[in-house]
Order: structure tokens, then C-alpha cells, then sequence
């Protein structure tokens, strides 16, 4: 399961943090890690949350359109992603 959160350019990441591990914890399938990804348009970030007795979750590096080669790195990601939804 792969979760989106979206925001307005002017939020920080932080505020769509909370709301993407909500949808995050609602996946029932506990066996297998859950995906989420943040973006206010301009920055990116991937999380990933194993879920357990105690949930617990990971932080990728801040991504951003005007680093030098992050768009590509999230692209990367994200196909990485896809082929592991598909194959699972």
C-alpha cells in the first residue's frame, strides 16, 4: 500500500506528516512495511511504517525541486515503489 499526501506549496511537510501515518495505520495488513509519500509541490519526502506491537516509521532525506538531481531520486523512488506493489 502506498499512501499520498498532498499539500499547498506554503505548508511544511510536517503538517501532512501526522495525516499520511493515519492512513498509514489504518492499512490492515500488518505483515508487510506500509509506504507513504508527502509533497507540497516543491519538497518530498517518503515514509515508511512497519507495523507492530509498537508501530514504528522512518523518515526519508528532504527531497526539493530546485536540488540539483532530487526530482530524478523521486522518480527513481517511486517507480521502486510501484514495481514492489505490483510484485506483492
Amino acid at each position: 500500500m502506498l499512501v499520498i499526501e498532498a499539500k499547498r506549496a506554503q505548508y511544511s511537510l510536517t503538517v501532512a506528516i501526522p495525516q499520511a501515518l493515519a492512513y498509514m495505520l489504518a492499512d490492515t495488513n500488518t505483515e508487510k512495511p506500509v509506504f507513504g509519500f508527502v509533497t507540497n509541490g516543491n519538497e518530498f519526502r517518503f515514509i515508511k511504517l512497519i507495523k507492530g506491537v509498537i508501530p514504528q516509521y522512518a523518515l526519508s532525506d528532504l527531497f526539493a525541486l530546485d536540488s540539483r538531481d532530487d526530482l530524478y531520486t523521486v522518480i527513481k523512488i517511486l517507480k521502486r515503489l510501484a514495481d514492489l506493489i505490483r510484485n506483492s
